[in-house]
């Protein structure tokens, strides 16, 4: 019976063990999609405790919590941090099958060289030695010793990119770049919207009144990130968008009617947002940039606890949402007068992950390497399960070797590891497939594909 965790882990063949160790293991990491914060980057911030290094604002922990039977006391509220870290400790057996079972413990061994199994026993021991550890560390080691080459943020349009900018004069071996998220230009019926217009027109230097001077102070934002060396946007698609152009007309007339006080129905709100996404998409073409859409969540479900937690704390879910025919006809409208940018279609409904891939397949252009990608396993479904179900049908319906990977999705500076889980699960598949004879054992195309997928096709595809 092989050891838990051990250097095969997952590796359930002789090819997977030589591609992961001999190829993939020491490879840099490109995070092109995180939630890092680039202030707690730039000045250099030191974490008290493993407890806020891993239950700070971590909603994937906080979930299994509550779930196990955790009181909220031990997790956003006024426990203390060894508390708090008890607490899960205690819990984390129960959680079988679970991803972040693998996680804790990968993280565990790669940061702080600690090989104990996590549960309530061990809780104090692995305390003090990752306490012990932590208190040399700050952000910038915990990117450099994870090998990450290129992290990027996720920055509001408004947002000041200062502190990017000390980053990139710092001596920080990571590169950390920003990228681009409009999302609350695209929420119009969030409270404050008409507040963010004001604020966005006024870092743009422009008065925002019009559906025309939005995408115009989009525009001056999106230059303004771009110098900072952004090449990437990324936009949340919650609802099913209308399968027909929005007219500009259209546009100005439903913010219009949003700024006199009023709100829109969820279609309207579906029209606003498809309107937004392709004046945006054209832009991004122009840029050279690669328009980033998770499509399939389903936020805030629990009324009672958004109000006492605020989004974003645990209690989203997979939306059953049809959306493919009003994407394919956003990507053709694009694609029409060639302003189709590099897209990525992130699905959380796994569902549609058949569709999705497919429809990636239909605006392949033949200039660009795998110009629409199927993206990875997110959210609810990077677990194992998930990647190799993502890797298979990309494999099924693409061509596996174009794919650019992982990504961390992830506040944690600890959650670098979930790169090497992939980059293991990659091998395993491969290396099935090589010893079932579905694939030659041919390792020069075996390499290149590993390399690829883990590495090189990120930095390709998005030129970073």
């Amino acid at each position: 019976m092989p050891a838990f965790i051990d250097k095969d882990f997952l590796l359930d063949t002789a090819t997977a063990r030589e591609l992961y160790h001999e190829v993939a293991a020491d490879l840099p990491v490109i995070d092109y999609h995180s939630h890092l914060q680039q202030s707690e980057i730039a000045e250099r911030k030191r974490f008290r405790n493993i407890a806020e290094l891993w239950l700070g604002g971590d909603h994937y922990k906080w979930r299994l919590m509550r779930t196990a039977g955790v009181d909220e006391s031990f997790i956003t509220g006024p426990a203390s941090d060894e508390d708090k870290f008890r607490a899960f400790c205690r819990v984390l057996p129960l959680a079988a099958g679970n991803p972040i079972y693998h996680w804790s413990h990968l993280e565990l061994r790669r940061l702080f060289g600690i090989e104990l199994t996590i549960n309530e026993a061990n809780a104090g021991a692995i305390w003090e030695q990752a306490n012990a550890r932590l208190a040399t560390m700050d952000t910038w080691s915990l990117l450099e010793q994870a090998k990450v080459e290129i992290a990027c943020t996720t920055d509001d349009p408004a947002d000041d990119l200062g502190q990017h900018g000390e980053i990139a004069k710092s001596a920080l071996k990571t590169r950390v770049l920003p990228a681009y998220r409009p999302d609350k230009a695209m929420r119009i019926n969030k409270d404050g919207f008409a507040d963010y217009l004001a604020h966005l027109g006024q870092v743009a230097g422009l008065k925002v009144g019009s559906f025309a001077t939005l995408v115009q102070a989009l525009g001056v934002r999106l230059e303004h990130f771009h110098a900072h060396g952004a090449r990437i946007s990324d936009h949340a698609v919650d609802l099913a968008l209308p399968a027909e152009a929005v007219s500009a007309e259209r546009c100005e007339a439903l913010l219009a009617k949003r700024l006199a006080g009023a709100l829109l129905s969820d279609a309207e709100q579906a029209a606003y947002q498809r309107g937004l996404l392709e004046a945006l998409g054209r832009l991004y073409a122009q840029h050279g940039w690669t328009m980033c859409l998770h499509i399939g969540a389903q936020r805030n479900n629990n009324r009672r606890q958004l109000a006492l937690q605020g989004p974003d704390t645990g209690y989203d879910s997979i939306s059953d949402m049809s959306c493919s025919a009003g994407l394919a006809d956003l990507l053709d409208t694009l694609d029409a007068t060639d302003e189709l940018p590099k897209t990525m279609l992130f699905c959380l409904n796994p569902a549609m992950n058949e569709v999705l891939s497919t429809l990636a397949g239909a605006f392949q252009d033949g200039r660009i390497i795998g110009k629409l990608q199927f993206g990875p396993a997110w959210w609810f479904n990077d677990h194992k399960d998930g990647n190799l179900d993502q890797m298979r049908t990309f494999a099924n319906h693409g061509v596996l070797g174009t794919f650019v990977g992982m990504v961390t999705d992830s506040r944690s500076f600890a959650s670098y590891p979930r790169h090497d889980y992939f980059r293991r699960l990659l091998c395993r598949l491969l290396g099935q497939w090589v010893e079932s004879g579905e694939y030659a054992a041919d390792r020069a195309a075996l390499e290149q594909i590993v390399r690829g997928v883990c590495y090189e096709n990120a930095k390709r595809y998005f030129a970073l």
